[in-house]
């Protein structure tokens, strides 16, 4: 078994550990030699700590339950001590920034035994569903290079999904868990708001639309992973109610005859959806009703509120302000259009003239827009069911932002996240499940949404269609 690593999820790689079956080091090694052979192709993984993962899994690693399993870090929302934190900028890159403590989401993964090898590529501040960094170049898709992996999760979604490690950490203020995902046929689960600390530097990012958490292959993987870190720490401002459960234990649960609505125009109509992510819809819903549940088309007026996008722009950019003033400490001086992409200028000059008034604004938009939108839920549905994006995965360069346009970008993401933003505004767990590919072999995501903090009910019934229509077994175009 120990020949087939990259074909096994975590949960099976910890297993072989806990057996005796392989060692800690014979699992990093093994992963270290897939990223050495697979990554040139798809460049996801960015800072590599190949000597540091042998010690540590040659040493004396926390008796968890992912022990020895080798794990990437993105290279932004997932600090560790000492390692490279560059956010996707060049000035950083350059100052040779690194971390100065571990965040407790990482600490909490350190102690459920992984080993991270390395840190993978993202866009510059995670501003954009692309994963094109100025500083580090583009991450390709493995299951089409021509095109993109998505972002701001880019480098972790290509990683996983090439089978160069079962997990990778990511995170969400946009749909950077889910796009991803579902352009490189992968799973990936948003938590709720509060679900995971992003402590210690923070209380909360981008005004809590912010989620973290990884990718994966398998259902149980995220779940277990998810029971892994989910909790606050110390200090935080705020937290969701803990599950009646561990999320692993969901996995194989009968989930009900679930009431499922589903819906394929955009919110808003903020965009047009292409016909493959109809398609990708329409076949999911399908195989909901062949499993017991009801699923029929359903109108959500509060979905088209048309303050969503100003409240979640104007948080974004104010958000970027901040950063901006962060990466400006870091430096040691006031900063310039050179240090920084043009789009990312663009929205630090929005940020700074965005007025506070404005911004507790923005806020109290949001929080309208989620009491209007969540109210949904209390009329006897379960889960709300959508594609992941309106498009398929953009061609490379499709996103990237220059000197004479350099809000092009932003213009351009519309449809990349469309129907996952709302769900960071709202702070309700989602997913995006891989269960349709067009006739060129591009995966295309699916989306289910649940009711606040149920990440239960979407674990449950992944793993029902991943029992039903497993993905695991299908291999891209570039993999280990």
């Amino acid at each position: 078994m120990i020949d087939d690593l990259a074909t096994l999820d975590a949960t099976d790689q910890a297993a072989l550990v806990r057996e005796g079956d392989a060692s800690p080091l014979e699992l990093v090694d093994a992963a270290i030699e897939r990223i050495e052979r697979v990554d040139p192709e798809l460049h996801a993984v960015i800072h590599r700590r190949f000597e540091a993962a042998r010690a540590e899994a040659a040493g004396s690693l926390p008796d968890g339950p992912f022990r020895g399993v080798p794990l990437l870090l993105k290279d932004m929302d997932g600090s560790l001590a000492g390692a490279p934190l560059h956010l996707g900028n060049r000035l950083l890159r350059d100052l040779h920034h690194v971390a100065d403590q571990s965040d407790h989401l990482v600490r909490q993964l350190l102690a459920a035994g992984f080993v991270v090898v390395g840190k993978t590529n993202a866009p510059e501040f995670g501003l954009v569903p692309t994963t094109e960094p100025l500083a580090y170049g583009p991450t390709r898709n493995p299951w089409a290079p021509d095109r993109s992996p998505s972002g701001s999760s880019g480098g972790s979604a290509a990683a996983v999904a090439a089978g160069m490690v079962p997990v990778a950490h990511a995170g969400d203020g946009g749909g950077s868990i889910r796009t991803p995902a579902g352009h490189c046929g992968i799973f990936g689960l948003k938590p709720s708001r509060g679900r995971v600390s992003v402590g210690p530097d923070l209380g909360e990012a981008w005004a809590g639309f912010i989620v973290r958490h990884a990718v994966t292959r398998s259902v149980r993987d995220s779940a277990a992973v998810l029971d892994a870190i989910a909790g606050p720490m110390p200090g935080d401002p705020y937290t969701a109610p803990a599950p009646v459960r561990p999320y692993l234990d969901e996995v194989g649960r009968d989930p009900g005859r679930l009431r499922i609505g589903v819906r394929t125009t955009a919110p808003g109509e903020l965009a047009p959806v292409h016909p493959e992510c109809v398609a990708a819809v329409e076949h999911a819903a399908h195989l909901l009703e062949s499993l017991g549940h009801v699923v029929e088309p359903v109108a959500i007026p509060a979905l088209d509120a048309g303050e969503l996008v100003g409240s979640f722009v104007s948080v974004m950019v104010a958000s970027v302000a901040f950063e901006m003033n962060r990466l400006a400490e870091i430096a040691g001086r006031p900063l310039t259009e050179d240090d920084v992409e043009p789009l990312t200028w663009a929205q630090y000059q929005m940020g700074l003239a965005t007025t506070a008034a404005q911004y507790v604004e923005a806020i109290a938009a949001a929080h309208r827009f989620t009491r209007d939108v969540v109210a949904w839920w209390q009329t006897g549905y379960d889960l709300l069911l959508t594609p992941t994006t309106a498009e398929p995965a953009p061609f490379l360069g499709d996103l990237l932002s220059t000197t004479d346009d350099p809000m092009r970008p932003l213009t351009r993401a519309l449809p990349f996240a469309v129907f996952t933003v709302p769900a960071n505004v709202t702070g309700q767990p989602a997913m995006s499940v891989p269960l349709y590919w067009t006739a060129d072999d591009v995966p295309v995501g699916v989306q289910l949404v649940a009711d606040q903090y149920r990440e239960d009910v979407l674990v449950r019934v992944a793993a029902q269609l991943e029992a039903a229509q497993p993905w695991s077994t299908r291999r891209p175009r570039v993999s280990a």
